[in-house]
């Protein structure tokens, strides 16, 4: 639960862990911004200071920077389209020294390629991921499976499910109720037969 730069509940932490939190991040920007998975590079950034960049046709990149804080979007969002004082200190540059920067590992990662893939499949399966990775979490949680499970467990359900296409929110409720359920009962399995 220690996280480097962040302090964050469990859950966001496990999410970080798993890098689950940048799968659903990659999901989010293909809608914000109407583009393909492929489009959209995970870049892993230990530092935690720049939080997006938009990389334009001319080559030039835009960063968005700052310290690794929620309260700076907590701010924004509130008072948006304005800025206010969040209770943050401005970036040191002199401090900072340097910025590191590799690709994500998706092979490692598994939870990230079940993130690319369920927007991939579209429709219904964004909320099938999300819902059977909150159950596993928690499951995690509770110490009834393991870390590694996780990915595991979210695949299993994904695999399991028909997409459809969302066209109200119930349709989203739904699903999310169908791949909690799923999930439950496949951690209840796995507690039964001793395999976390």
């Amino acid at each position: 639960m220690a996280h480097p730069n962040w302090s964050m509940g469990q859950k966001i932490s496990v999410d970080s862990a798993t890098l689950m939190n940048k799968g659903l991040e990659l999901i989010e920007a293909c809608f914000l911004f109407n583009c393909q998975a492929a489009d959209v590079q995970i870049v892993v950034h230990p530092e935690s200071v720049i939080h997006s960049m938009v990389q334009y046709v001319d080559g030039s990149v835009i960063a968005q920077m700052g310290q690794p804080d929620m309260r700076t979007p907590i701010a924004y969002a509130m008072a948006w389209p304005e800025r206010i004082e969040a209770g943050i200190e401005s970036l040191d540059f002199f401090a900072l020294k340097q910025l590191n920067f590799e690709p994500a590992d998706e092979q490692t990662f598994a939870c990230l390629a079940l993130a690319r893939q369920a927007f991939n499949l579209g429709g219904s399966m964004p909320a099938v991921l999300n819902a059977a990775n909150e159950i596993a979490v928690e499951a995690f949680l509770q110490e009834q499976i393991a870390f590694s499970a996780i990915a595991t467990l979210v695949a299993e359900v994904m695999s399991h499910h028909d997409v459809v296409d969302i066209t109200c929110l119930d349709d989203v409720l739904n699903v999310d109720a169908w791949a909690r359920q799923l999930a439950t009962t496949r951690i209840a399995k796995r507690i039964a037969r001793k395999v976390v």
